[in-house]
């Protein structure tokens, strides 16, 4: 199913360099040597010294009473579970593929990554943009997948995610109001001894005693299951939002938990590593153990191994699958606004009743600024901005208009006579690096404040002298009250010095509980008008017209 695209997409999205990668420090192999050793090494010594432990399952005096069977909830519940994390994790790995980088350092300086999904190098003596260093993932494995397609890619992923959350709570809730927490929850911590037997049955490819799972679950799998549930699940949620920019700058100790913002990324990795690994060790034990009967328990509910219409109908709902990420893959190349506008209506208005609100606070200190800082976007190639820095924009007028009472022309000499604030912030960038960095400018509240917007002014209009991935003028649109929001400035200094041409010289707008492709660099002109929906296709900005990112960027 190949998608229409113009000749200026299939340039971006479809390179000429399509090569999978994979690459971690040495010490990360290392760290993974030690763990395998530390577990299969430990197990199979065990074995061989002092051969295999007694099965847990000997010990087993009589079968469970309580928790029996699967309750059609359950079952439900673990299908559903099942769709929206394939289409999360799918949607996930195109986001990963447009800054194909992990970090444990909020600098993202090129070279300190401990994994990288991209042979290419960074270039020395050359600028390199973190554009350029976007990678093409097969739709086979991403959603929508090709490359530069994470505003789709987040429609996908933020979708889904608040109806994951949901089943995930409904499960919880029944777990606990009936029985079914017994088969789930370990009630003795003889669990982890039992459950090491079972691992050294199985890493040395003697299997165990293999329970019915209609009854219960061997020690391994309660403690499998159980951190599914209540360990992968929690993580997950908690680092992702660690790296929202409005969560990230109003509650500076949250990243911490994971070490900092780009901690939170690298964990929200693993997690999704962690996941993969236990549905492929979850299918082939289900597949090893009695395919038929383990397909009827969680299809039927029954304990039966002669019926095979549990494994029919579970091979319907894997075809069902196939055939939904076929369907997400048209929708996502045909109708991409419908899937935009989905994504608005659910989460732009779940962020607006909530994490948009929250006003940032500074933090950061001198010391803090990290040595890189990813530069982006295309510097302008107008001749107006080229002649204009060629002068050091002493002849630059910003032009503010629209719905104010007191439109005018600003020199940069001027905003500097209104006043100036500094502020030492981070950088969210919505491919998913970070940097800390000082700015300096006018704050934009005392913008506001001279030019009087009319009272029905709603939204703030920001034009760049640069041009959009496709071409076309840069803008992106704000909301007055987030321009009011502490921290908000126009800025003319990066780091105690003149914004450089690279950087977004003469001015780069600084709104801190939004990503970065909302911070407008090189800006030419401001308008203030009723609606986002009155300005370029009506979608709030240049990235959202033509790559589908969304409004509001609080996360």
């Amino acid at each position: 199913m190949i998608p229409s695209f113009s000749t200026a997409e299939r340039t971006v999205h479809y390179p000429s360099d399509r090569r999978l990668f994979i690459g971690l420090k040495k010490q990360i192999w290392y760290i993974i040597l030690i763990l395998i050793l530390a577990t299969v090494g430990i197990a199979w010594l065990q074995y061989l010294i002092w051969g295999l432990p007694t099965d847990p399952m000997l010990n087993q005096a009589s079968v469970p009473t309580r928790g029996i069977g699967f309750p059609w909830w359950l079952r439900l519940s673990h299908w559903v579970n099942f769709f929206f994390l394939v289409t999360i994790i799918r949607s996930g790995l195109s986001i990963l593929a447009d800054h194909p980088r992990l970090y444990w350092n909020n600098g993202c300086t090129p070279g300190s990554e401990w994994a990288r999904f991209t042979p290419l190098n960074i270039p020395v003596g050359k600028v390199w943009t973190a554009k350029e260093d976007a990678r093409y993932i097969s739709p086979v494995l991403g959603l929508p997948g090709y490359r530069h397609t994470v505003g789709l890619a987040r429609c996908w992923h933020f979708i889904n995610i608040p109806f994951f959350l949901l089943n995930g709570i409904i499960f919880i809730i029944l777990l606990f109001t009936t029985d079914q927490w017994v088969k789930l929850v370990p009630s003795s911590w003889r669990v982890f001894p039992d459950a090491w037997a079972v691992f050294v049955h199985y890493a040395t490819l003697n299997m165990p005693i293999e329970p019915n799972g209609y009854y219960q679950y061997n020690a391994l799998q309660q403690l499998s299951y159980f951190a599914v549930v209540f360990l992968l699940a929690p993580i997950a949620m908690l680092s992702g939002m660690a790296m929202s920019p409005a969560i990230e700058n109003r509650f500076h100790w949250f990243p911490k938990i994971f070490g900092n913002r780009q901690g939170a990324r690298s964990v929200h990795f693993l997690v999704m590593v962690a996941y993969l690994a236990f549905l492929v060790v979850h299918v082939a034990m289900v597949a090893a153990t009695g395919l038929v009967r383990n397909m009827n328990h969680i299809i039927h509910g029954t304990d039966s191994e002669h019926n095979p219409s549990g494994l029919y109908l579970g091979i319907a709902f894997i075809v069902f699958m196939i055939l939904f990420g076929l369907l997400a893959h048209w929708i996502s190349w045909r109708r991409p606004r419908l899937l935009q506008r989905a994504e608005e209506l659910i989460n732009g208005t779940l962020w607006k009743l909530s994490i948009n609100k929250l006003k940032p606070q500074l933090y950061y200190k001198k010391e803090d600024i990290t040595p890189f800082f990813w530069p982006n976007g295309k510097i302008p190639e107008s001749d107006e901005w080229k002649a204009l820095a060629s002068n050091g924009f002493k002849n630059f007028k910003l032009k503010v208009g629209g719905l104010v009472e007191n439109p005018g022309e600003f020199s940069l000499d001027e905003l500097k006579a209104l006043g100036q604030d500094q502020n030492i912030t981070m950088h969210h960038c919505i491919q998913g690096w970070s940097g800390i960095a000082e700015w300096g400018g006018l704050p934009l509240s005392k913008l506001i404040e001279i030019v009087k917007p009319h009272p029905s002014v709603q939204t703030v209009v920001f034009y760049s002298f640069g041009e959009g991935l496709y071409g076309g003028n840069y803008y992106d649109t704000h909301t007055l009250d987030n321009c009011m929001k502490p921290g908000a400035l126009l800025a003319w200094e990066m780091n105690y010095e003149p914004l450089t041409d690279l950087y977004g010289a003469p001015l780069r707008l600084r709104v801190e509980n939004q990503l970065g492709y909302k911070m407008v660099k090189w800006i030419a002109s401001i308008e203030f008008v009723t609606s986002h929906t009155t300005v370029g296709k009506g979608y709030g900005g240049k990235n959202e017209d033509d790559e589908y990112f969304g409004l509001l960027a609080s996360t």
